[in-house]
């Protein structure tokens, strides 16, 4: 292993350091999800990104893809125990960003805020 493996800060970035991962996690939080579904809820994403970002989530093991064997094909996508687990980290983001916002005069207004929105850690 090099050193940059070993750190714990770098390894947690590594796999949640994309432009829409911590995203796609988060509302994977509240159920599964098609990947139309993800594509609505996740606005500014393209195809070809959130579909990259959904296949490195998939190899990092945090995220589940399954396919139905229905026509046409059905895939729907879900959170791994692992990928459970970063909830309070996400948790811990959200709470820190809307901190920041309020420090510089911004109300948070995003999903994320809503109380029934919060997936709660296991």
């Amino acid at each position: 292993m090099t050193p940059k493996e070993h750190c714990p800060v770098e390894a947690t970035l590594e796999l949640i350091g994309g432009k829409y991962k911590a995203l796609i996690l988060w509302h994977l939080a509240e159920g599964d999800l098609r990947f139309s579904e993800l594509r609505k809820v996740i606005h500014g994403a393209t195809a070809k990104m959130l579909t990259q970002q959904l296949r490195e989530l998939e190899a990092q093991e945090l995220v589940h893809r399954e396919v139905f064997p229905v026509i046409p094909p059905r895939v729907e996508y879900s959170l791994t125990e692992l990928g459970r687990s970063l909830m309070p980290i996400l948790i811990a983001m959200r709470d820190w960003g809307s901190g920041y916002l309020r420090n510089k005069s911004v109300e948070p207004n995003c999903f994320m805020m809503c109380s029934h929105c919060a997936p709660q850690p296991d």
